[in-house]
């Protein structure tokens, strides 16, 4: 009698190993799939325009400072290594657009030469951010 009930004990018990192997590979997925925004890092005075609309986000951000400093991955960058810069974050993330967050006062001959690094990068899609006249 005692060799049937030992046999009935383990019969009933369920084995969670498969299911936890799905959730893994489950969050696995998630993490791999999820794209992260990075921005530039610093706040910029960025002029009001009139007609100024939303765009979608993009996932490259470059800050340029008043003083010429340029931001890009939460570090400044060199205006010569803007172009590397771009291409090894085009590698971890594809995008189309770049969006350039220029202060009011930053020399319009600096936003020009990041605006051609952009381009010998590969990327034909940039936007100025600049806030609503509202």
């Amino acid at each position: 009698m005692a060799r049937k009930r030992i046999r009935e004990d383990e019969e009933a018990a369920v084995d969670l190993t498969p299911m936890l192997d799905v959730v893994f590979i489950m969050l696995i997925f998630f993490i791999v799939t999820t794209s992260f925004v990075k921005e530039a890092g610093i706040d910029v005075n960025k002029p009001k325009a009139a007609q100024a609309q939303k765009k979608p986000t993009a996932t490259i951000f470059i800050a340029i400072r008043p003083n010429g400093e340029i931001h890009m991955d939460k570090r400044i960058v060199d205006i010569e290594r803007v172009s590397a810069t771009i291409e090894k974050l085009l590698a971890e993330s594809p995008t189309d657009t770049v969006i350039i967050q220029a202060d009011r006062e930053a020399k319009h001959g600096v936003v020009v030469k990041v605006m051609d690094q952009i381009k010998a990068a590969g990327i034909d899609k940039i936007s100025i951010a600049a806030d609503t006249g509202a």
